[in-house]
């Protein structure tokens, strides 16, 4: 069973998720596939955006909380990551220091 220690890095949760992919089985599920899990909760974490923002939507459709969807798209994010072996947190340090020379006005 994998352990995600009290206070995680970034890495640490890449790990864990590698792990417990491994441990449920999910490491039979190819990109694509991964990728359209991932857009699906992307999907489920805006429909609980809207309505925490009281945005209407159909009173019938499917309740979302934003905590966990959030969550979710984490999890799918960081397990797309591991299977192109790409460190995460280096890749957002490397990414920002681009972004911090471009202008944003």
């Amino acid at each position: 069973m994998p352990h995600l220690k009290d206070n995680p890095a970034l890495r640490d949760f890449q790990q864990y998720v590698a792990e417990m992919v491994r441990e449920r089985g999910f490491d039979q599920e190819n990109v694509p596939q991964k990728f359209m899990l991932l857009m699906e909760e992307c999907g489920e974490l805006a429909k609980a955006c809207r309505k925490a923002a009281k945005i209407h939507s159909d009173r019938n459709s499917e309740r979302f909380e934003a905590a966990g969807e959030a969550a979710d798209v984490f999890i799918y994010l960081l397990d797309i990551c591991n299977r192109f072996g790409i460190d995460l947190e280096t890749a957002f340090r490397e990414k920002e220091e681009t972004n911090k020379k471009r202008s944003w006005a």
